[in-house]
């Protein structure tokens, strides 16, 4: 077996669709990420709504709103990880729905300043810090061991989906409510069920979570606790060579993202229609993600990373010679079928070696750094790619990439034989 592949044997989708505090999980996490994405395009669209400040532009209100939307990431991304550890994780992850929903069914009534809108952006932003990693350290309390690759296969296919379907359906489905509901509170209304929705279905469920608010360990130590988990991954350099390979994944996304616009004009589409190729790869991710949870049995003794890393290089390399949108359309899904086989099995890697007191803090300080990692290449990407040119940063990106990919796998091999 290759030591960068999970050592559990996968069962496929069939026991996960009988579990079912599984899957109340699962839909709950699908209205929530749905809730996330349009409440983005919301928060673009009500600008029409808000008159700019003094000395602010339509553009520039639009970066003020995007960089209050990402910065509470930045900031709490570890202290979420530190509450889900000291609080029960359903009451965090049903109040965070909750709480969000009811933030934004305040916006039609308070007045419209632009200055409101951006403190209810960031609050709303910041709840979500806490939502995410108590979602990801739930799976493991209520999924088997050998049922996590399938687990993290289909939450990572209907986290793709919804990234997909939310930011496709979201303006119509705002104008829909506009429309139908009401111009004054529709839109907020329909972002708003989908929150409370995502709440109201993980409520009935019960698993073993060994914190409730009566313990004594509730008490917070904020620093005490973040410099516990880097401790840990120190100690535990399988999950820290996981968390790297996932972060490295993540950077390459965030560079795609900016390559995508140039990459739509050297296409002969219009730049606004970048979203194809995102689209593609994200196709890409939910077909891997499936096969890997299905047959991933048949593929254990596979380094299905190594093999994920090398995929995405030889794609980033060949679009350089590619001038048919079809075949940059297809090599975008194979690039996404690359991301999910690392994805998928250093997830669940991560899942499997953590014990569930430090599940907490090890996907917090993970959320905190793939959104630190993702700020660097969305901001150093497009001036590189206009010093240097486009064909030139993605054969840089592909030799980087397979470098990376054969790297994680020699390394985390060392590690397994310093462990036996």
């Amino acid at each position: 077996m290759f030591p960068t592949e999970p050592a559990a044997v996968n069962k496929g989708f069939g026991v996960l669709l009988r579990n079912r505090g599984f899957m109340l999980l699962w839909i709950g996490q699908l209205l929530s990420q749905l809730a996330d994405k349009i409440f983005f395009v919301l928060m673009i669209a009500l600008l029409e709504n808000y008159p700019p400040p003094a000395g602010l532009t339509e553009n520039s209100m639009y970066s003020a709103l995007m960089v209050v939307f990402t910065v509470p990431a930045i900031l709490f991304g570890s202290a979420g990880g530190v509450f889900v550890d000291r609080f029960p994780k359903k009451l965090i992850m049903v109040g965070s729905d909750v709480v969000r929903g009811l933030l934004t069914l305040l916006i039609p009534f308070l007045p419209r300043q632009f200055l409101i809108l951006l403190i209810l952006t960031f609050a709303i932003s910041s709840v979500t810090q806490f939502f995410a990693p108590a979602e990801q350290a739930v799976i493991p309390l209520l999924v088997r061991r050998e049922n996590l690759m399938a687990a993290n296969a289909l939450f990572s296919s209907t986290m793709m989906g919804a990234l997909i379907v939310g930011f496709a359906i979201g303006e119509p489905s705002l104008s829909w409510a506009k429309h139908s509901l009401g111009p004054e509170y529709g839109q907020e209304l329909v972002v708003a069920v989908l929150y409370l929705s995502s709440a109201g279905m993980m409520q009935p469920i019960n698993f073993k979570d060994n914190r409730t608010i009566g313990d004594q360990e509730v008490a917070i130590h904020p620093w005490a606790d973040f410099k516990q988990g880097l401790r840990y991954l120190k100690r535990n350099r399988l999950v820290l060579n996981a968390m790297l390979q996932l972060v490295t994944l993540y950077c390459v996304f965030a560079a795609l993202v900016v390559l995508a616009i140039q990459l739509a004009a050297e296409f002969g589409l219009k730049e606004k229609q970048f979203g194809f190729f995102l689209a593609a790869a994200g196709v890409g991710m939910v077909i891997g993600a499936a096969i890997l949870g299905h047959w991933g049995d048949k593929f254990h003794h596979k380094p299905l990373p190594l093999i994920g890393f090398l995929m995405m290089a030889v794609v980033l390399g060949t679009f350089t010679f590619v001038h048919k949108l079809s075949l940059a359309l297809v090599l975008c899904a194979v690039l996404g079928i690359g991301a999910a086989l690392i994805g998928v099995p250093m997830q669940t890697l991560i899942q499997q070696q953590t014990p569930p007191s430090m599940l907490g803090k090890v996907f917090g300080f993970q959320n905190h750094a793939i959104n630190i990692a993702l700020s660097a290449p969305l901001a150093i990407t497009g001036p590189i790619t206009d010093a240097l040119g486009l064909r030139t940063v993605l054969v840089a990106m592909s030799v980087i990439v397979a470098v990376i990919g054969v790297w994680a796998w020699q390394n985390t091999r060392k590690v397994l034989q310093d462990v036996i």
